[in-house]
């Protein structure tokens, strides 16, 4: 099995136990378009040896769309290419689905409905996140990636996904 897991749940409110350290503040950016619109927001909150990322949007395509963090903290429009590839530390292949995967980025994907709003809440598992939301980002952070397509989850590079049509840098 691998030590790295993804786990995608709705998560409720975390008890912490007396005398527990506070966790640190969240980390949060915005979501925009290929035209530079706010589209959504992306926050990053320590969870313990996990770290949890919720995305929100609103305004776009309704359907299901691939949704990653990308290993670059950048985010130029229109094509969002800036972000790099997936956010992959192990070397591993694209997907869930895959027998020699996920990528830590792969983070399945997000359901926007009919009215073009969607909500995501993925746990990160794993050695790289155990530190911390600051260490993972390191010195160029992250970026936040939703694609035009539904990601198939087992295609390299990134699920037959389609274009990047909103991107969120992350961090520092």
């Amino acid at each position: 099995m691998r030590s790295i897991i993804i786990r995608m749940a709705m998560i409720g409110t975390l008890a912490c136990g007396g005398g527990s350290a506070p966790s640190p503040a969240p980390v949060e950016s915005i979501l925009r378009d290929t035209a530079g619109a706010e589209v959504g927001r992306v926050t990053l909150r320590e969870r313990g040896e996990r770290i949890q990322v919720d995305v929100r949007v609103t305004g776009l395509s309704p359907g299901e769309h691939g949704l990653h963090l990308h290993a670059a903290g950048l985010c130029e429009p229109p094509g969002f290419t800036s972000a790099g590839a997936h956010f992959n530390p192990r070397n591993f292949r694209h997907g869930h689905r895959n027998p020699q995967g996920p990528h830590l980025g792969d983070l399945g994907n997000l359901f926007v409905s009919s009215n073009g709003r969607g909500e995501k809440t993925v746990e990160l598992v794993g050695p790289e996140v155990r530190t911390g939301i600051k260490p993972l980002l390191g010195s160029s952070g992250l970026a936040l990636v939703v694609h035009a397509e539904r990601d198939d989850e087992i295609t390299d590079p990134s699920g037959n996904s389609g274009a990047r049509v909103a991107c969120a840098v992350i961090g520092p």
